[in-house]
């Protein structure tokens, strides 16, 4: 078999349905797909353009940033040490005033540059100017699901909300054929939209059959709010008004009771868990291993660089792991294979794109990445599942490709000039002061 690339002699993970793995394995790619997969032995026949001798690496799907907002890599340490709504109304939202497209555009790249070296393939994006944060991500070379932010206050992008709408459907109608990038709907949240903002929004996700991205039960004060207004918990709330489905993706859900969970379960939301922002901003510990023994689907998102402060999947692994077993006094809730799987193949579910990536099987997108495994830090090794998630950090990382491009290629930038990116973001910097 004749292919453009492949990759030999590394230890291979593929996350798919039974995380099968070769200490010893190979991976064909032809084009934007894998073609074949497994030991090295079984792979023989195969003949190749380039090949990588991944001999001293762990092979694995590249990671799936279920929630962020990359442009507010502008705003990284602006305001820290804050309460949420704080921070939000006194500091992000009056420096958000001063956005425009171009900073927008930029500051997407600086996050497309810090993701790409941190092994991530594919992020789910929530913010103003999504056009340019599609347009970086594309220039970039990576895969992204982008919304422009819905709310009941008028937008520096669009302006009042009878003008969002029609501004999604031109994003709708401008990325629909694109093979990387995805438009979703994403209003805010509830206690920033009302009842037929979020109505709407869901119907014309449901129309395009898009994601449905929203902020839910981040803190107790957001519950208090809701339940004050509507005499409903969030998630009661917005189960009442029918935008709970497989569709919808509900980012932290940090404030849940039993009868929220299972709200969830039985509607099929997924949630996307952002442990390092919700531990900054004191808003809680999000009840995950409730979440999957009930059978919702979770992925795990950094938030943005302004509440986190940084997209390191790496960093958010291991908080996921820690945080919850110190919470539960349970040493084996989220085990390195369940908070791997939440990082790769479960966060593509909840974005709708398990067919697609997050896992290392034939015929999907070859988005994978090498973690290096020479380093003293990953010495010894006997369990790379666990190594991933409690030995592994972003510096390990040195190839990166997406749809069997390299855009990471030995620890260099090959889509994005990230000299002229940085300099450009210390410049623009200057304005949030």
């Amino acid at each position: 078999m004749n292919v453009d690339l492949f990759v030999e002699n590394g230890w291979i993970l593929t996350m798919d349905g039974g995380d099968r793995a070769w200490e010893k394995g190979g991976m064909a790619v032809r084009g934007e797909e894998i073609v074949a997969i497994g030991s090295m032995e079984s792979l023989s026949h195969i003949r190749a353009e380039e090949c990588i001798n991944a001999a001293e690496a762990i092979v694995l799907p590249g990671f799936v940033n279920v929630h962020t907002h990359a442009s507010m890599t502008l705003f990284r340490g602006l305001a820290d040490d804050l309460p949420l709504m704080n921070w939000l109304e006194n500091h992000i939202f009056p420096a958000e005033a001063k956005l425009t497209e171009n900073l927008v555009g930029l500051g997407a790249e600086l996050a497309c540059l810090e993701m790409m070296a941190s092994g991530t393939t594919t992020f789910c994006d929530m913010y103003l100017f999504e056009n340019a944060v599609a347009e970086a991500a594309n220039r970039a070379g990576m895969r992204a699901v982008v919304g422009e932010v819905l709310y009941d206050f008028p937008s520096p992008c669009y302006g009042p909300i009878e003008k969002g709408f029609a501004h999604v459907e031109k994003m709708i109608e401008r990325w629909n054929s694109h093979p990387r990038i995805t438009v979703a709907l994403k209003p805010h949240s509830p206690y920033l939209c009302a009842p037929d903002l979020l109505q709407k929004a869901f119907q014309m996700a449901r129309t395009h059959q898009l994601p449905f991205v929203i902020h839910l039960s981040e803190t107790l004060a957001e519950k208090e709010k809701i339940l004050a207004a509507y005499g409903k918990s969030p998630t009661a709330h917005l189960a009442s008004l029918g935008v709970l489905s497989p569709q919808t993706l509900a980012a932290h859900c940090v404030v849940m009771d039993g009868e929220d969970i299972a709200l969830l379960a039985e509607t099929g939301t997924c949630v996307a868990h952002n442990p390092q922002s919700n531990m900054k901003l004191a808003s809680g510990i999000a009840p995950v291993p409730a979440f999957l023994q009930a059978g919702i689907p979770v992925g795990l998102g950094t938030d943005g660089a302004a509440s986190n402060n940084d997209l390191n999947m790496f960093s958010e692994m291991r908080t996921a792991a820690l945080l919850h077993k110190v919470a539960s006094g349970d040493p084996t809730v989220m085990d390195a294979r369940t908070v791997l799987r939440m990082a790769t193949i479960e966060g593509a579910r909840c974005l709708g794109m398990d067919h697609k990536t997050g896992s290392l099987e034939v015929g999907k997108q070859a988005d994978f990445i090498l973690i290096r495994r020479n380093a003293p830090h990953m010495t010894p090794m006997y369990n790379p599942f666990s190594h991933v998630i409690y030995a592994a950090g972003r510096n390990d990382i040195s190839d990166v490709f997406v749809a069997g491009r390299g855009v990471y290629r030995n620890r260099t930038f090959i889509t994005l000039d990230a000299e002229r990116i940085c300099a450009g973001v210390r410049e623009a910097a200057r304005s949030f002061c």
